[in-house]
């Protein structure tokens, strides 16, 4: 006797298999995306500009940065750009920062100013106050060209040599550099590789050049910007509130007309961004959902976040434990892709767990979610009140 299917194990049947045909169309799509993007992300020429350099003022916002600021500051101190001037503004650290800041101050009068701020104004982020701060300084108010960059970034000698060659040929009035991440925790080494690709599927640079697109980049590790775009549109203190700051700086600027670039800084500028899983949390959980459109679908991101970080998985709950490994096993290489051309370093072990950086960013997710429920945002032992 031959048994005959029922209509329902038809439509349960016809269920299973469109999940792992959407699941793996989508990765399909990011694959592809992967190689387009990382095509139309140029370098910086292996040749800097000859000559003189125009007047570059770089400000750095430090708080509580003692481990990676000695470092930075060498780094930047060694560039190869005589006019160049430093303003670093301590932002109310309670570490050894002030102490190396003034260390490096003393053996470098004229070139390095340090500024203390104990007072965060109302209606004002730290970072950004503490930019808006540096970008006042005299010497930042002659410069042709404001440099921001964070405290623990690290920078070859002819970066900005390069860059200024890099503009040469794409002009523009604010570049983006976008970093190598150096990972040394098992949490940094899963995370940031899968984090840079997220980025690259999020912000194309080919639109972000484009200036009929409405695509953007700026990255707080290296944004140098035309001082006159950076004044037309208000500065730091057109958003004293904004806690991606980086981002909405060049939203603004190529809003207002002028041009925006990104361009790969790394391995050529690198820096830790984060020193564990809990400074991931941290970290992710002040950015995610800062912008006011992201609250309200804060449910919708998470279960986003949780289908494309556990898809393997819920394939292998679904029925479908051998396309569940085969997509396993697909991410990687895109991992490997980017970061060899971000870092030029090997394959890293620990990404054959790249589902587990889902549940690093669900939780931030979750934990970003409460602080605008309550209405700050918390950031380096700061909660600000939000509106």
């Amino acid at each position: 006797m031959f048994l005959h299917p029922s209509p329902e194990w038809f439509s349960a049947s016809r269920g299973a298999i469109w999940l792992p045909v959407l699941l793996f169309a989508l990765w399909a799509l990011e694959a592809r995306l992967t190689r387009v993007r990382l095509r139309d992300l140029p370098g910086l020429p292996g040749i800097g500009k000859a000559g003189p350099l125009p007047p570059v003022a770089l400000c750095i916002p430090a708080r509580n940065e003692e481990r990676e600021l000695g470092p930075a500051l060498d780094a930047w101190l060694d560039q190869d750009c005589p006019g160049m001037r430093i303003v670093v503004v301590d932002d109310g650290s309670g570490d050894r920062t002030p102490d190396i800041l003034a260390e490096r101050a003393g053996s470098h009068p004229g070139i390095l100013r340090v500024l203390r701020n104990d007072r965060l104004p109302p209606g004002w982020l730290g970072k950004n106050h503490a930019l808006d701060l540096a970008s006042r300084q005299p010497e930042a108010l002659a410069a042709e060209w404001l440099l921001f960059a964070d405290a623990d970034v690290q920078a070859a000698p002819d970066l900005l040599r390069r860059a200024f060659a890099f503009l040469d040929g794409h002009p523009a009035d604010l570049l983006t550099l976008l970093p190598a991440l150096d990972a040394e925790g098992w949490a940094e080494r899963l995370f940031l590789p899968l984090a840079n690709l997220f980025f690259l599927w999020l912000v194309p640079p080919r639109r972000v050049a484009d200036p009929r697109s409405r695509f953007c980049c700026g990255v707080g590790s290296f944004i140098l910007v035309r001082r006159a775009a950076y004044d037309a549109v208000g500065g730091h203190a057109g958003a004293p509130m904004a806690a991606v700051d980086d981002m909405i700086l060049a939203y603004r600027i190529k809003a207002a007309g002028y041009g925006n670039r990104v361009a790969l800084g790394g391995p050529h500028l690198h820096l830790r961004m984060y020193h564990g899983f809990r400074e991931i949390v941290q970290g992710s959980r002040k950015n995610l959902l800062s912008l006011p459109y992201l609250f309200p679908l804060a449910p919708v991101l998470l279960a986003a976040v949780l289908v494309a970080t556990q898809g393997c998985v819920l394939l292998a709950l679904a029925g479908h434990p051998g396309l569940g490994l085969l997509l396993w096993l697909l991410v990687p290489p895109l991992m490997a892709e980017v970061n060899q051309r971000y870092t030029g370093r090997a394959v890293d072990l620990w990404w054959a767990l790249w589902p587990l950086g889902g549940v690093l960013v669900s939780a931030s997710i979750l934990l970003a979610f409460a602080d605008r429920v309550r209405g700050v945002n918390h950031w380096r032992g700061r909660n600000v009140k939000l509106g």
